[in-house]
C-alpha cells in the first residue's frame, strides 16, 4: 500500500462517517489543526470528527489538485483543495479549502496520517 493509496482510503473512511474506520489510517500520534481549533490526541480528534459529522449531515468529502511535495520511502507529504457539501441546519451547504497531510510509513510498510492541516478560504 503506498501513500496515494493511503490518502484515497482516508478519504473514503472519512466519508463513511464512522471515525473506526477513519482510524485505521491514523498514526497514533496524529495531529490535527484545524481553523479555530487544534487537536493532539485520539480522543481530540474523534471528538473533533464525530462533531464535525453531527453539524455537518450527509457531508462528503473529497479532495481536487492533490499534489504530492514530497515523498520518501518513510514520509509523503501532500497539498490539495479539499471541498465538502451537505446538509447544514436543514440547508443544503458546501465550501472548501486548502489541507496538507503528512503520511508516514510504519514498520509493516503501512502508510498513516500524522498531521493534517485545515484551513477554510482559497
Amino acid at each position: 500500500m503506498g501513500y496515494e493509496h493511503a490518502l484515497e482510503g482516508y478519504i473514503a473512511a472519512t466519508n463513511t462517517h464512522r471515525f473506526d474506520e477513519v482510524s485505521k489510517w491514523l498514526s497514533p500520534d496524529a495531529v490535527y489543526w484545524f481553523t479555530g481549533t487544534s487537536c493532539t490526541t485520539p480522543d481530540e480528534v474523534r471528538a473533533y470528527f464525530e462533531n464535525a459529522w453531527e453539524t455537518v449531515k450527509e457531508e462528503v468529502y473529497r479532495a481536487e489538485d492533490v499534489t504530492w511535495i514530497t515523498t520518501g520511502q518513510e514520509q509523503a507529504v501532500c497539498i490539495y483543495t479539499y471541498h465538502w457539501k451537505g446538509i447544514y441546519q436543514g440547508e443544503p451547504a458546501f465550501g472548501k479549502g486548502r489541507a496538507t497531510n503528512v503520511f508516514v510509513a510504519g514498520i509493516n510498510g503501512e502508510w498513516k496520517l500524522v498531521h493534517e492541516h485545515l484551513s477554510t478560504g482559497v
